[in-house]
């Protein structure tokens, strides 16, 4: 086994593992998927895997206000998300969940769920199986990305803007009934935050070592080549660091 991970490295010194953290409506998605698809590089949604279990708890009838009956289910959801940035997928139990996960039913109740550490435990397992067996490198969004599932990313981005930005970007996001005004937004993006940051298991929150982008006055494009261009540095550095050690 040592010996294959050893080839591995060798093979492909450039493939790096980015971590893309951040509150809601900084444009952590969009950026995300749009640095991968530049790159070549698998793309993965964590926050669409706790929408994931959340809408699994709802259907399923657990009382996604009793912390305990929330940790004695979490195991049982089987969690698959595709990592191609064209099209990434996220299934549960072989049903693919990708709209469902996005009603403001779960929304209000992923934080919640999220908060339980059994949840966070379960999650985080799966998000560092999947960003380990990326083949090219992988970019992962979320918000506790740096700091807990992989705070060895070869490059780490903490995406912030104001809660009037945030709340325009994401009010737009909402179509239909599912549409709300801004100040309402405004409110339960901020009501969001204070939920993730005050959680006692791996809470959002900027690691020490990562590049924040401020992205209120910037375009999607300019929040894209400004990580793309972090990105390409940490590639070199990496190819450059797997050359040495050869």
């Amino acid at each position: 086994m040592p010996d294959t991970v050893e080839t591995a490295a060798r093979t492909a010194p450039a493939a790096v593992i980015v971590a893309i953290d951040g509150p809601a409506g900084t444009g952590k998605s969009s950026t995300s998927k749009a640095v991968a698809a530049k790159l070549g590089l698998g793309y993965l949604d964590t926050g669409a895997q706790y929408r994931a279990i959340t809408w699994w708890m709802l259907t399923n009838g657990i009382d996604v206000g009793d912390p305990a009956a929330i940790a004695d289910a979490s195991g049982k959801p089987r969690i698959v998300s595709g990592t191609d940035p064209a099209a990434p997928t996220i299934s549960v139990d072989g049903l693919d969940a990708a709209g469902p996960i996005r009603t403001q039913e779960v929304t209000a109740a992923v934080s919640a769920v999220s908060a339980v550490p059994e949840v966070r435990a379960r999650i985080t397992e799966l998000q560092r199986a999947i960003a380990a067996e990326a083949p090219h490198g992988i970019v992962v969004e979320g918000r506790d990305i740096g700091i807990t599932v992989l705070p060895d990313a070869d490059l780490k981005v903490f995406l912030t803007a104001s809660p009037e930005a945030r709340a325009a970007r994401r009010s737009g996001e909402l179509k239909g009934k599912e549409a709300a005004d801004l100040a309402a937004t405004r409110e339960a993006l901020l009501k969001r935050d204070a939920a993730d940051s005050s959680r006692k298991t791996s809470p959002l929150a900027k690691a020490a070592d990562a590049v924040e982008v401020d992205t209120t006055d910037l375009t999607l494009e300019q929040v894209v080549e400004c990580v793309v261009t972090l990105t390409e540095a940490a590639m070199s550095a990496k190819a450059e660091a797997g050359q040495a050690a050869t």
